[in-house]
């Protein structure tokens, strides 16, 4: 995957004081969602926006382009 996190971003949601029950249960995102993230899987804008928000960053704090390698 091109795109990758730049940081671990449930730490980060947990410094933050947003633990995965606290972020179910306000509706802040889905439990699929969350698990994404476990994976280093990508989500939506939109996820990407709510965690800008949460996290007091800018899209470029979250995420990176990193090349692939080609198979020369």
């Amino acid at each position: 995957m091109p795109l990758q996190y730049k940081i671990d971003v449930l730490t980060s949601l947990k410094e933050k004081g947003y633990n995965s029950n606290r972020i179910r249960t306000e509706g802040l995102l889905s439990q699929s969602t969350l698990q994404k993230f476990r994976n280093n899987q990508g989500v939506s804008w939109e996820n990407i926006e709510t965690l800008c928000k949460l996290l007091d960053c800018q899209p470029g704090d979250l995420i990176e382009y990193v090349e692939e390698p080609t198979d020369d």
